[in-house]
C-alpha cells in the first residue's frame, strides 16, 4: 500500500485529499507545517511527497531543499495559480512535478499514479536485451539504473532517469516535447508548462560535473536532440 506524507497547513483539503486517496488504498499522513513534514519525511519511508509551496515556519521550498541532500523520494509540488518562479525553483530544486491549486482531487490522484509508475520502472530489473547504452564516455544500465560519466556515478531522479534513457535510445533523433511529456510526465504537455524543461536542464548540469561537452541540444519549436558523439 503506498504510502503517502501530505505537507500543507490547509487540514481541510489535507482531509479531502485523504478520503479520495483512501479510495485508491493509499497510506496517508498529513502534516500541517514544513518542520513537522521534514521530520516525518526524514523519520520514515515514503512512496511520495505532496508538499505545499506556502507553510507557516519552514517553507516548502526550504523543506525540498533540505530533502533533496539525502532522498530522492518523489515530491509533487503544490503550488498556487500563477507562481511560475517557485514551480521553477521547486522543479530545479528536485521536484518531480507540480500542481497548481485549486485542483481536482482526481487529477491530483492521476498525476500520483503516473509519478508512481515512473518510480516502480527504475526499480524493475531490465531484460539483458535492453542492454547498456554508451555514448562515449556516458554510460546508462537499464539493468542496475545507473548512469555514470567518465566511470563518476551520476545520482538521477527516476523522471531524470527516463527522459534521459529515452534520449540516448533516440541519440541523433529529434524527440519531441510533447512525445516526452506523455512518455515520461504521463501527461499531454500544457502551454506554459516548464517541468520538462527543467528536468531536462537539472540532467545536463549533472551530466556536465564530469562530461563537459553539451549533450542534450534543445531545437526551439521541435524539441531535444541527443547529440550521439557530444560525449
Amino acid at each position: 500500500m503506498p504510502a503517502i506524507l501530505m505537507i500543507d497547513d490547509d487540514t481541510g483539503l489535507c482531509e479531502l485529499v485523504a478520503e479520495y486517496l483512501a479510495l485508491d488504498g493509499f497510506d496517508f499522513t498529513a502534516a500541517h507545517d514544513g518542520q513537522q513534514g521534514l521530520s516525518l519525511a526524514k523519520a520514515q519511508d515514503y512512496d511520495l511527497i505532496l508538499l505545499d509551496i506556502m507553510l507557516p515556519g519552514l517553507d516548502g521550498l526550504s523543506v525540498l531543499k533540505a530533502l533533496r541532500t539525502g532522498s530522492y523520494c518523489p515530491v509533487l509540488m503544490l503550488t498556487a495559480r500563477g507562481d511560475d518562479v517557485d514551480r521553477i525553483v521547486g522543479l530545479e530544486l528536485g521536484a518531480d512535478d507540480y500542481l497548481a491549486k485549486p485542483f481536482n482531487p482526481r487529477e491530483l490522484v492521476a498525476r500520483i499514479k503516473a509519478i508512481l509508475r515512473r518510480v516502480e520502472l527504475t526499480r524493475q530489473p531490465q531484460t539483458e536485451q535492453n542492454g547498456t547504452l554508451a555514448l562515449n564516455k556516458l554510460v546508462l544500465n537499464p539493468n542496475n539504473r545507473q548512469v555514470t560519466c567518465n566511470e563518476q556515478l551520476i545520482t538521477l531522479t527516476a523522471t531524470e532517469f527516463q527522459l534521459l534513457e529515452l534520449l540516448m535510445r533516440r541519440a541523433g533523433e529529434v524527440v519531441s516535447k510533447d512525445e516526452l511529456s506523455r512518455a515520461v510526465l504521463g501527461k499531454r504537455l500544457q502551454m506554459y508548462d516548464r517541468s520538462l524543461d527543467m528536468h531536462v536542464s537539472n540532467i545536463r548540469k549533472k551530466i556536465a560535473v564530469y562530461c563537459q561537452d553539451e549533450k542534450i541540444q534543445t531545437l526551439r519549436g521541435s524539441g531535444y536532440l541527443f547529440l550521439p558523439g557530444a560525449v
